[in-house]
């Protein structure tokens, strides 16, 4: 195994390079002090494992990861940092591991291990659903931009129902919950529907939302979801989850607290 280290206090770097050498799965271990030397490296040479530190000036660690992802999909990313809030934000670009400074041997062995383990990553689906944290839909790792917020939060509660029917009047109980479900509120509600249509066909997954005359859902053969992967027993969706689903959605509470209880 091949690993870069990359962290702007020299010393951590080198400790961190040093413990790598003791690892008998680490083939090489090379550290920088600057994202962009590393980056320059990695244009000529190969690494299995990328060591990341998030906290950085100039570019940052997750800065440096979706550079990695984009052009060495294959990579393993390992974060690690002296703060716990950057957790969330770490799960952005599906890091192997994270781990928490002081880094010791026996952590990184095994962070080591795990990556050296895993398969073919297959995060770069051509449809994602990001469910960790706010909600998100990427097509070809790329968010997509909804015309209006309630579309975008449908939408995430088709996703949260799992292809699951959902009927219009239940749809406009979790998009509207204090409002009456009259004429001007269904036109509304048709509006919405109609709109989250085009963005999806506009992005070229209209096939993933189905239509009939009283119900809708999504087809989620067609989607890769983290939460979905989480209940399926996945580790790396386990291991990723830092106990917010959705959070932008005060609805998702009840998925919340059942992911929280699941795998306990």
């Amino acid at each position: 195994m091949k690993v870069i280290c990359v962290d702007d206090e020299r010393l951590l770097m080198e400790d961190t390079v040093s413990l790598c050498q003791k690892i008998k799965q680490v083939e090489t271990a090379i550290g920088f002090t600057r994202p962009e030397d590393a980056l320059d490296h990695l244009e000529g040479n190969r690494a299995d494992v990328a060591l990341l530190d998030i906290d950085m000036p100039g570019m940052s660690g997750l800065e440096m990861a979706k550079i990695l992802r984009e052009k060495w999909p294959e990579m393993q990313i390992i974060f690690l940092t002296g703060f716990r809030q950057f957790a969330l934000e770490a799960y952005e670009v599906h890091p192997s591991g994270y781990l928490l400074k002081p880094v010791k041997e026996d952590k990184l062995a095994a962070e080591l291990a795990y990556a050296a383990s895993k398969p073919q990553r297959k995060e770069n689906a051509h449809i994602e659903a990001h469910t960790f944290g706010n909600f998100d839909l990427l097509v070809d790792g790329k968010p997509i931009a909804f015309k209006q917020a309630k579309c975008k939060e449908l939408l995430a509660y088709l996703i949260d129902r799992h292809g699951a029917s959902v009927t219009r009047r239940e749809a406009f109980a979790v998009l509207w919950e204090d409002r009456m479900y009259d004429r001007p509120m269904q036109k509304q509600l048709d509006t919405i529907i109609r709109l989250l249509r085009v963005t999806l066909t506009e992005n070229g997954i209209g096939d993933i939302f189905e239509l009939k005359s009283a119900a809708m859902r999504i087809n989620p053969d067609l989607i890769s979801c983290d939460a979905w992967r989480y209940f399926a027993g996945d580790q790396d969706a386990i291991r990723l989850y830092r106990g917010e689903y959705m959070s932008n959605y005060s609805w998702a509470a009840f998925t919340e607290g059942y992911m929280k209880r699941h795998n306990r």
